[in-house]
């Protein structure tokens, strides 16, 4: 997994709640185990109209908003079911943290475990989010070390993380890779299990 530290990014504003997993990447798109190319699907109905045209009003089509890396949307954010193809899809876009005021349990553990930023703010800090975002081709610093985000306009808030998911996002550890530090001591013990315990190595 890819480490998050610090990221200077375009933002771009979503000022929807509730947006569920099935509207960030609908079903049509889980037939795949592959991360690459879910961007495609990212947001699809909001994104394309029924003849798969895309929708000009739709703020991440629009060129002035081509390229952000961070997304300011409404509360609960990535309710519904759990999918881990939510933030691949949102990762393969570009974006790299979403901000929001609350998100759903599932996806938020889900962004932790695959190097999607979730960064939860006040709502009135949300809000000022949204607002300098308007007008696109605004720049904001999310800096996880030192736990704040600043704003366009040089505004800075700051977000509690959990300690433990701060290290491991910092240092890009997943769930298996966290798993290979301890190696070592796993080949210790699986040499000493060996010798006291052949048997086992016959099974």
């Amino acid at each position: 997994m890819q480490a998050f530290t610090r990221l200077d990014a375009k933002i771009a504003p979503l000022p929807l709640a509730n947006i569920d997993t099935d509207q960030i990447i609908p079903k049509q798109f889980l037939k795949t185990v592959e991360r690459e190319g879910l961007g495609r699907g990212l947001f699809y109905d909001f994104r394309f109209d029924e003849n798969g045209k895309e929708k000009n009003d739709f703020v991440l089509n629009r060129p002035e908003y081509k390229g952000a890396g961070v997304l300011v949307a409404g509360d609960n954010f990535g309710c519904g079911s759990s999918r881990e193809h939510a933030p691949w899809a949102l990762m393969d876009f570009g974006i790299s943290c979403v901000i929001s005021t609350s998100f759903a349990d599932i996806f938020y553990s889900n962004c932790f475990q695959n190097g999607l930023l979730p960064v939860v703010l006040k709502p009135e800090e949300v809000q000022d989010l949204m607002e300098e975002a308007k007008g696109g081709n605004h720049m904001v610093t999310v800096d996880l070390a030192a736990q704040t985000v600043v704003s366009p306009s040089g505004k800075t808030f700051s977000f509690q993380i959990d300690p433990s998911r701060k290290d491991k996002m910092l240092n890009g550890l997943d769930a298996i890779g966290e798993t290979l530090q301890a190696a070592p001591s796993i080949d210790v013990f699986e040499g000493k299990r060996a010798i006291s315990q052949p048997w086992l190595e016959r099974a």
